[in-house]
Order: C-alpha cells, then sequence, then structure tokens
C-alpha cells in the first residue's frame, strides 16, 4: 500500500495557514478542526508544518509570549515529503527517524495532501486484517475441499 492510496480514502485538501498567522488563530484551527498540525503555505508553496507539539514545547520556553508569534516562528521549516508511491513502510520509517508525525505529500512539486501516523498505522492494520482474512479463507477452504466425504 502507498501513499496514494491513502489520500484517496481520506476527505480531499488539507488545512493551512499562512506564515504571518498568530499562534492564537493556528489553536483555533487546531481546536476546531480537532487536528495535530497545518502546513505553513507562503504564496501557495509549503514553507512548513506546525504541530500543537512545536506549540507546546514554544510555552514551556516562552509562556506567554508564544501566543504572539507567528506560524513561521515556530513551524518546521522546508518539512520532509513524501510522493503519492511512497509506501506506507518508507513514510512510517521516515516519520520515526524524523521524530515526526505529520508529513506533507507532494507531486511534481505540488502539494497534494498530508499524511499522519494515524493515517499510516490505520493502514497496516487494516492490510494485516486483509492479510489474516486471506489466509483464514484460504485455510478454511483447504480444508472443507480435502474433508472425506460422510
Amino acid at each position: 500500500m502507498n501513499v496514494k492510496q491513502i489520500l484517496r480514502n481520506k476527505p480531499p485538501g488539507f488545512v493551512s495557514v499562512a506564515p504571518e498567522d498568530r499562534i492564537t488563530t493556528v489553536l483555533s484551527i487546531l481546536a476546531d478542526r480537532g487536528i495535530g498540525a497545518v502546513l505553513v503555505l507562503d504564496n501557495g508553496r509549503l514553507a512548513g508544518v506546525l504541530s500543537e507539539r512545536d506549540i507546546v514545547r514554544s510555552l514551556v520556553k516562552n509562556a506567554q509570549d508564544t501566543l504572539d508569534m507567528t506560524a513561521a516562528a515556530l513551524m518546521t521549516p522546508n518539512p520532509t515529503t513524501a510522493s503519492p508511491e511512497t509506501t506506507v513502510e518508507q513514510a512510517m520509517e521516515m516519520m520515526t527517524n524524523g521524530h515526526f508525525r505529520h508529513l506533507p505529500v507532494m507531486e511534481n512539486g505540488i502539494l497534494t495532501g498530508l499524511v499522519s501516523i494515524g493515517d499510516m498505522v490505520k493502514a497496516r492494520i487494516d492490510q494485516c486484517q486483509y492479510e489474516v482474512d486471506s489466509l483464514r479463507n484460504y485455510v478454511t477452504g483447504s480444508v472443507s475441499a480435502h474433508a472425506p466425504a460422510a
């Protein structure tokens, strides 16, 4: 399974903010949408990813001043990206090695979506369940096909 297949099963689009948006705005978007990260777009170009974790870490360091900062100040700039052909296993490895939970998807230099570690885990579980069901059907079919006649 690859990222393209995962994106097909998600609602189209992604949530983004501008680099100059204040953190209070970003927090409202995250809370209203029930999501953990937004893409930061500068004139339609991917500039970075900003997650709840980025904001919390800044709150610990900068306290109340964090709320007056901009998305650009806290985002992870030039994030690692995947292509639609990136496999689930490759995406999970990228996320694990990079210590991040959200992966923008680019195709021919164009941002096409965002996948999360939750999307990856769900895809792996679905794939494992499919394999279990296939094996169960194979074994059941094999046993009944070779069962002695009564």
